[in-house]
């Protein structure tokens, strides 16, 4: 006797009657299904989606967060972070984001420093672009900002709008800190890039850099989440959500935006694809994660193994690699960079 619910009799009664044929009548031939039209209206029926062809694949060399004890290969010193530099822009990378350190190994705002890793890369890949973060903690660096945004190495700047726990660490930019750093990123030439990483940056960044007037459009955010207090992202559903909860609330500001998704935390490289399926851009790179992947311990070994990752699975999409001329047309910059590195 079986278990299920069916009302067989029922069934084997209209089987006797009508047998097991499917009630077909084809209106659309010679077509079952017309792929480009209708018989019955002039529409598309599937329309092509909207992602743009080109994408952006920024690359970040080292970051703030991790050390050597954290991913052996990260690259520290200055000959460090610009051979990586390097590698990257050798294997097509357009975009390059630069932080140094100090001897120990901490981030620095330190002016010679971020001119000995990008000024003679400028020389050697004058269509490369750069930008980097100034990230003032002490007296000395927050003296030295300013002088450091002059020396012209820098086509782009973030302002982090942040006020968070990174892992054990508070981070947290003061207003009067985010309005000033935008001002002058914009006096001197360089691109702001409105760094996000939760919802709460997103409203920061409204109310102090968007409705202000502060900032000229187009736009250019970054969103930093998957990192310990930054927006979670601890399984798919998680990514997926958040990812597209941080997008819509960017969008209600500013629908023209042009959103750049780091490959962070242990989200890495299935978020930047997912970004990319949205018709976003990416940055992949050691600053934002130690791991290529979510669900296994492989720690990425250089910066131009996770770009040209990257750049297959963009490929893979159908979407190609914005040249840095077209970067900067998309972000309404001049189409070739007028920064001239000056001795720091």
């Amino acid at each position: 006797m079986s278990d299920d619910k069916i009302k067989w009799d029922q069934v084997n009664k209209w089987v006797s009657r009508a047998g097991l044929k499917t009630n077909w009548q084809t209106y659309g031939m010679p077509e079952v299904l017309d792929p480009f039209t209708s018989r019955f209206a002039d529409i598309d029926p599937m329309p092509k989606w909207d992602i743009p062809q080109k994408v952006m694949i920024s690359t970040t060399i080292t970051g703030a967060f991790f050390s050597k004890r954290s991913n052996p290969n990260q690259p520290i010193t200055v000959e460090e972070i610009r051979n990586s530099a390097e590698e990257c822009i050798k294997a097509g990378a357009p975009n390059i984001h630069i932080h140094v350190r100090d001897d120990g190994g901490w981030n620095a705002l330190d002016p010679q420093r971020f001119h000995d890793v990008i000024a003679p890369l400028r020389e050697k890949y004058p269509g490369t672009m750069f930008d980097g973060c100034l990230v003032a903690v002490n007296d000395k660096e927050s003296a030295v900002m300013e002088s450091t945004m002059k020396t012209g190495l820098f086509d782009a700047l973030p302002v982090n709008t942040t006020a968070i726990c990174c892992g054990d660490s508070m981070f947290f930019k003061a207003p009067h800190v985010v309005i000033k750093k935008a001002q002058l990123a914009q006096e001197y030439g360089a691109k702001p890039i409105i760094s996000v990483y939760d919802d709460g940056d997103i409203d920061n960044a409204r109310r102090f850099l968007v409705e202000s007037k502060l900032l000229k459009p187009p736009y250019y955010w970054l969103i930093l989440p998957a990192l310990p207090g930054c927006s979670p992202m601890h399984n798919p559903q998680q990514m997926v959500d958040a990812l597209m909860r941080m997008v819509r609330t960017i969008r209600d500001i500013d629908p023209n935006c042009f959103i750049l998704v780091c490959a962070a935390g242990r989200a890495s490289t299935y978020l930047a694809t997912f970004a990319m399926l949205l018709g976003l851009h990416v940055r992949v790179g050691m600053e934002d994660t130690l791991w290529p992947y979510p669900h296994r311990d492989d720690i990425i070994q250089r910066n131009v193994d996770h770009f040209l990752q990257m750049k297959q699975i963009a490929q893979l999409l159908g979407r190609e690699l914005m040249t840095p001329a077209e970067y900067r047309e998309a972000l309404g910059m001049s189409p070739t960079s007028t920064c001239v590195a000056k001795s720091a």
